[in-house]
């Protein structure tokens, strides 16, 4: 098996301790079969970070894939052939395997483990102690939504499931045919990349924080509710969106984006309010959580909300007051926003049925 390891550590001294331990082998030997050099699509299959692909790729589209729906849809990229409704995206994969084999061949050449943790370690607490090893799969097939995406896995022999908070393994899949579309040469994608390593790696740094925080053992405990769940995903996804923002823009937005804005907190505020309902049943709860940061970029309403909370927070109040709002949870969270939404009224709502139920501290 081809396993690399790259070591993203901080600086000496530091307690933000965290070492990748990176799985190249489904992307190589896929690639190699778009390439129609080699490879075996059932043995292809059966590697972990496909197997974690594939369950990925069915909670996302929602629906029963089995490894034989994926061989055959390595079997028709083998010999170029379309496979019904592509729900691995393998036809942009073969057509451009060129500049797959190239990104991956970065990866493997160019140490940017120093970047992806200094730039992580800057959102976190002073004093915050992290140790951890994180696994990382980086596939080349993939859902046409998610470029990467981080889950707490458990391994039945080498059938991944999809557990809980403070259960299972923090683990992080990559899928390099998404970033094919970051930039038109290399090193644009290659640094865009960056940013969405970075971002998957706040998740799992968060994640292990959470862990070994009563604070947020407390939350968990306590907030149980659909609304909870929404403000807790919210604040997770919303901070690690702004620091791909940062690195890809500088925080800075676009102003055809501004209505978008708008738009998406008019959404999670509508969210909200179904989920406070005593009437919504269980399957429309989770649908509302899952899509609130598993749609189209600007769809994931939960995603676009928190990003522009962090934003306003960090460009207002300061990078300590985003750090703070790491080690006390979403009601900081939204509570420092709620305070910054009433003294600037030019500020995307929070509605006020939300705002309600904030557990500010």
């Amino acid at each position: 098996m081809l396993f690399a390891i790259l070591a993203l550590r901080a600086p000496a001294g530091s307690g933000f301790d965290v070492t990748l331990r990176v799985d190249l082998e489904s992307a190589e030997k896929t690639i190699g079969l778009y390439e129609g050099l080699s490879g075996r699509p059932e043995d292809i299959a059966r590697l972990r970070g496909s197997r974690i692909a594939l369950a990925t790729t069915a909670f996302l589209a929602q629906q029963r894939l089995d490894l034989n729906a994926l061989e055959d849809a390595l079997e028709a990229a083998k010999f170029n052939q379309r496979s019904g409704d592509d729900v691995f995206e393998m036809n942009d994969g073969r057509e451009n395997v060129r500049e797959l084999k190239e990104l991956l061949d970065a990866v493997k050449r160019r140490n940017f483990g120093a970047k992806v943790v200094g730039t992580v370690e800057q959102l976190f607490p002073e004093g915050t102690s992290i140790r951890s090893t994180i696994p990382i799969y980086f596939v080349a097939f993939g859902h046409q939504n998610i470029d990467a995406f981080v889950q707490r896995v458990e391994w039945q022999g080498d059938t991944p499931m999809f557990v809980g908070e403070g259960k299972g393994e923090l683990t992080i899949v990559v899928n390099l045919s998404k970033a094919i579309s970051y930039g038109r040469v290399l090193d644009e994608r290659f640094i865009w990349m960056l940013s969405v390593v970075a971002h998957e790696v706040f998740h799992a740094a968060f994640g292990v924080y959470k862990d070994g925080s009563p604070s947020w053992r407390a939350y968990y405990a306590t907030r149980k509710s659909y609304l909870d769940q929404l403000l807790d995903l919210t604040q997770n996804e919303g901070i690690a969106h702004y620091l791909s923002l940062i690195q890809r823009t500088g925080g800075k937005l676009r102003n055809d984006q501004v209505e978008k804005v708008h738009s998406s907190f008019s959404e999670f505020n509508r969210t909200a309010t179904e989920l406070l309902s005593k009437n919504i049943i269980p399957h429309r709860a989770r649908e509302l959580i899952r899509i609130s940061n598993t749609s189209g970029y600007w769809e994931s309403y939960g995603v676009i909300t928190g990003m522009i909370i962090a934003r306003q927070i960090d460009q207002t109040m300061g990078r300590q007051a985003l750090m703070e709002t790491i080690e006390k949870g979403p009601g900081d969270f939204f509570g420092k926003y709620v305070g910054l939404m009433r003294k600037d009224n030019s500020l995307p709502l929070l509605g006020q049925e939300v705002v309600e139920r904030i557990p500010i501290r």
